[in-house]
C-alpha cells in the first residue's frame, strides 16, 4: 500500500492535489494548519504545526509514509514582509523538521518539496525564460526562505540518504485561490461589480508585467507524475511552468470581455510592488524531456472557470445576506 503524507492539504493547491492523490490510489494522511471540523471518510487528517519538531517526528513515525508532498508554507509575499520571522520559521525550520523526521522514521520515503519560481528573483531581469540552472537572487522574505529551504533539502538529498525532488512551480491559478493573487482579485472584483456590490471600477496594480501562468490542475498533474516516476528522475529540481509570457493586461482584458458590465480600470498604488519584475517566465524543457509532462488546460479556460467561481461565490454570499 502506498502511504502518502500531504502537508498544506487545506490550502489552495492542497485541496486540488488531494483529489488526484486519492484517485491515484494512495492511502493519504493530511496535515492541516487548522482543525478539521468534519472528519473525512476517505483520508486521515491531522492538525499540527510543522514548526513543532516533536509533533512532526511522532506523526511520520506513526504513518511511515512511502511518499510525502510538502506544500505547507507561508506563501504570500506581503505576509512574508509583515512577519518575516514566521515565514522563515515555517518555510525553513518546518521543512528541516520534515527532513529530519523522514530520515529517521521513513528512510525509504520519496518526498516532493514545493518551492517557488520566486527564488529566481532579479535573475528574471535578463528578459529570458529561466531554467533550473539559472542563478537565484530572491527579492522578498518568502523567496529567500524558499531558497534557504532548497539548500537544506539538497544537503539531505546529497549526503543524508533522503530521497526526493524539488519542484519550482510558476504562477498557478484557478478557482479557490485567495483574491490576494492577481487573477483571483480581478475575478472577484468583476463578480462584485456584476452583483452590484462594488462600484463599476476595478482596482489594479502593474498591468504591464509579463508572467508565466498555468492552471493549478496542470501543476498538480506534474506533482503526481514526479511522484509516480521518481525512480527515473535525472534531476533534483524541476520548473513547472508554461514557458509562455502572458501580459497581465491581456489576462484582465480576457476576463472583462466575459462581462456585460461597463467597467473602469483604475491603478491602485497600494497594489504595486516596489521590486516588481517586468518579465518572469520559465523554461520547461527539463520536465518535458524527463517525464513527458505538458500543459493540458488553456489559460483562457482557466480564467473563465475562475470568473464563474467568483460569480457563484458572490451570488451565494449575497443570497445568504438577504435571507
Amino acid at each position: 500500500m502506498k502511504r502518502l503524507l500531504l502537508t498544506g492539504s487545506n490550502g489552495f493547491v492542497g485541496k486540488v492535489l488531494l483529489e488526484y492523490i486519492l484517485t491515484a490510489g494512495y492511502q493519504v494522511t493530511c496535515v492541516t494548519a487548522s482543525p478539521v471540523k468534519n472528519k473525512p471518510l476517505s483520508f486521515n487528517s491531522v492538525h499540527l504545526d510543522i514548526r513543532n519538531k516533536d509533533a512532526v517526528g511522532n506523526l511520520i513515525k506513526k504513518v511511515k509514509p512511502t511518499h510525502l508532498v510538502h506544500l505547507a508554507a507561508i506563501s504570500d509575499v506581503a505576509s512574508s514582509f509583515s512577519d518575516p520571522l514566521l515565514t522563515w520559521e515555517t518555510n525553513v525550520f518546518g521543512t528541516v523538521n520534515i527532513l529530519e523526521a523522514t530520515k529517521h522514521h521513513a528512510p525509504d520515503c520519496f518526498s516532493l518539496f514545493a518551492s517557488s519560481s520566486e527564488v529566481y528573483g532579479s535573475a528574471f531581469k535578463s528578459g529570458l525564460p529561466l531554467d533550473e540552472e539559472s542563478k537565484c537572487h530572491p527579492l522578498n522574505p518568502y523567496a529567500a526562505s524558499k531558497l534557504a529551504a532548497e539548500v537544506a533539502i539538497n544537503q539531505y538529498l546529497d549526503s543524508q540518504s533522503v530521497q526526493g525532488v524539488i519542484a519550482r512551480p510558476f504562477n498557478h491559478i484557478g478557482p479557490g485561490q485567495s483574491p490576494s493573487f492577481v487573477t483571483a482579485s480581478f475575478a472577484k472584483q468583476i463578480a462584485m461589480i456584476e452583483a452590484n456590490k462594488q462600484e463599476p471600477v476595478i482596482k489594479v496594480g502593474n498591468l504591464e508585467a509579463s508572467r508565466d501562468f498555468l492552471d493549478v490542475h496542470d501543476v498538480c498533474l506534474a506533482y503526481i507524475k514526479l511522484l509516480e516516476e521518481n525512480s527515473s528522475l535525472r534531476h533534483t529540481t524541476y520548473n513547472i511552468c508554461s514557458g509562455k509570457a502572458y501580459k497581465i493586461s491581456n489576462l484582465l482584458e480576457i476576463m472583462l470581455n466575459q462581462s456585460s458590465e461597463s467597467i473602469v480600470v483604475e491603478l491602485d498604488p497600494l497594489r504595486l510592488r516596489p521590486s516588481d519584475i517586468p518579465f518572469a517566465v520559465g523554461n520547461n524543457t527539463r520536465i518535458i524531456d524527463d517525464i513527458g509532462w505538458h500543459i493540458a488546460r488553456p489559460i483562457e479556460d482557466t480564467l473563465t472557470l475562475l470568473l464563474n467561481y467568483w460569480r457563484h461565490s458572490t451570488n451565494t454570499n449575497l443570497h445568504d445576506f438577504k435571507s
